[in-house]
């Protein structure tokens, strides 16, 4: 299997919660909760690991509560390569209802040292080489330049490493400059980017169209529970994962965007590109139906992947006008 490198600036700890229905002002009880490790880059490295890919993670760490990610890197095999900085990693709060809707309490995060970021790319140069992809993903902690971002894009480009984007906001904006070789932005994200809300598939395929059109290899937009829209150099494609109960979209993206990493690099085993997006998308259903990351042992999983739906797009059918 392939060899991942993995970045994740503002890891954080999930503070997951269920709950019947949220009631502000009020005191509410949970049916369940739990603390996690987490980050874009670790959720996408817990996948990549459990699918057999050799992974190493990097990026910061907070040195005051690093126990929890340090345990979660010894239980999933992962190869702790992290930079430590004084200070504690942020607490997110996920609170998941039962009909599904999630809010989310997000940390802003440590604030880094002035030495941290050449430290990391020390780190990072003798790593880079040795990979087979780079996955940069997640937010930024406060006093980070969003330039950092296409520094490290650079970075990895000039290793001659494919390098994988997941970010939102100015870091997507400062990313994209330094033209990743993939992205996955979900719909708000891809909107806020674009300066205006895109409400139908061909609004998206459009911009999708543009970011190719400056050199960036594939676009997957996720579009929640109506699936998925993969622009890319074997076509267009959209997938619709069959009707799930949702308990928790937090790794959704996360656990799509692995899946689709995974999809690639097994290809010259035979995956075609409509199976690969078949498979990341019915990964993501998984996902969501419960706290953490997807699972490719899970029973029902083939029975997600048979009932996940991609056809070409825009098909006979369809103008490419879709709703989203």
């Amino acid at each position: 299997m392939a060899r991942i490198l993995t970045l994740t600036l503002n890891p954080a700890l999930d503070l997951n919660a269920d709950l019947p229905a949220l009631a502000p002002g009020q005191v509410n009880r949970t049916t369940a909760t739990s603390l996690d490790a987490a980050g874009k880059g670790l959720n996408v490295a817990r996948v990549l690991a459990r699918l057999g890919h050799r992974v190493t993670v990097s990026g910061l760490l907070g040195e005051d509560n690093a126990a929890p990610f340090e345990r979660l890197f010894a239980d999933e095999g992962l190869e702790d390569r992290f930079v430590r900085i004084p200070g504690q990693n942020r607490i997110n709060i996920k609170i998941a209802e039962q009909g599904g809707r999630v809010t989310d309490i997000n940390g802003s995060g440590f604030e880094i040292p002035a030495d941290a970021l050449k430290r990391l790319e020390f780190r990072l140069g003798p790593l880079m080489p040795e990979q087979d992809v780079i996955v940069i993903g997640g937010s930024l902690p406060a006093n980070m330049p969003p330039s950092s971002v296409a520094d490290l894009v650079t970075m990895a480009r000039q290793a001659g490493k494919p390098v994988w984007l997941d970010t939102s906001g100015d870091a997507l904006v400062h990313g994209l400059k330094a033209t990743p070789d993939a992205i996955k932005p979900n719909l708000e994200e891809l909107s806020a980017w674009a300066g205006c809300p895109l409400v139908d598939a061909r609004e998206v395929a459009d911009v999708a169209a543009g970011l190719r059109g400056q050199g960036i290899g594939q676009v997957i937009v996720s579009l929640g529970p109506d699936g998925v829209l993969w622009f890319g150099p074997e076509g267009n494609f959209r997938a619709v994962p069959p009707p799930v109960t949702v308990r928790s979209t937090v790794c959704a993206g996360d656990t799509l965007l692995a899946g689709m990493l995974h999809g690639q690099l097994t290809a010259v085993g035979g995956m075609t590109a409509s199976r690969r997006l078949q498979f990341a998308t019915a990964l993501s259903a998984e996902c969501v139906q419960h706290a953490g990351v997807g699972n490719p042992a899970a029973p029902d999983f083939t029975t997600l992947l048979d009932n996940t739906r991609v056809t070409p797009w825009p098909g006979e059918n369809n103008n490419g006008e879709m709703p989203l």
